[in-house]
């Protein structure tokens, strides 16, 4: 086979894979632009616009994954230290219970959940109560994302360092750690942003309206919004991986102390 042949089957395929992805997003972008007969325009995105419903779930949705972000980040970063500066016989225990949430569908989550958990009506009660599930959910990746930062880490020089100079566990953590591990917790946020914006199964059965809920709400009733719509969820996606893509690759590995390079 001659090199242009090499080159020139290999460009088929990406094509090929490339339509198959994007004929359905400009089918979905022309319907949402569909005003009845031979008419096009943006009516659909006009109406969502000035629906107050829209901005309600997407607020909740956004303040969810913020929430879910920090709960996360907060559990996740000194286990996962912890787990690389001392216990790492115990990393095929945290594998195992990173992949659980792939294994177990959301279903039986939400299941468990509102049989075996009873909290106070202030929690359980509102919209925060889907952080629990929400953390569950973004376990797998946000654990990989912190697990292989901290990996490219010597943690111990830095442990030892640090203590040298006097420092606490806590000091330890917040001013030498999470300082060298920028891209990791960025990747990590981002990921989870695209999860929760996503997650529809939990906030569903629970009753309340996030985004991913009110996109199935205006489904049944305005088929060119609802296309509208999922463009707009589609596009808050791809930025999200986009921005795990661009923080990966200017991520340097420079190590920091106490803010000092």
């Amino acid at each position: 086979m001659t090199r242009r042949g090499a080159t020139l089957i290999p460009s088929l395929g990406l094509g090929v894979v490339g339509l198959y992805f994007i004929t359905p997003l400009l089918a979905t972008g022309v319907f949402s632009l569909w005003e009845g007969g031979d008419r096009y325009g943006f009516a659909a995105y006009g109406a969502l616009i000035h629906q107050p419903k829209l901005w309600q779930s997407l607020g909740l949705s956004v303040r969810l994954a913020i929430e879910t972000i920090l709960v996360g980040l907060v559990v996740l970063v000194p286990a996962v230290f912890w787990l690389n500066l001392r216990v790492q016989r115990l990393r095929p225990l945290f594998d195992f219970l990173s992949v659980l949430p792939f294994v177990v569908p959301p279903i039986a989550l939400v299941a468990g959940m509102t049989t075996l958990y009873t909290g106070p009506d202030w929690f359980v009660g509102t919209a925060n109560y889907l952080v629990v599930p929400y953390v569950i959910l973004a376990l797998p990746y946000t654990y990989r994302a912190l697990d292989v930062g901290m990996r490219a880490l010597d943690l111990k020089t830095l442990t030892e360092a640090s203590q040298s100079l006097g420092a606490g566990w806590l000091t330890l953590i917040f001013r030498v750690v999470v300082p060298n591990l920028t891209t990791a917790l960025i990747g990590a946020a981002l990921l989870t942003i695209a999860i929760v914006m996503g997650e529809f199964t939990f906030a569903n059965i629970l009753l309340f309206n996030t985004f991913a809920v009110y996109i199935d709400y205006v489904g049944q009733t305005s088929a060119t919004e609802a296309s509208a719509l999922t463009l707009l969820s589609f596009l808050i996606t791809w930025l999200a991986m986009l921005g795990v893509l661009f923080t990966g690759r200017s991520g340097r590995g420079q190590v920091q102390i106490g803010g000092a390079r």
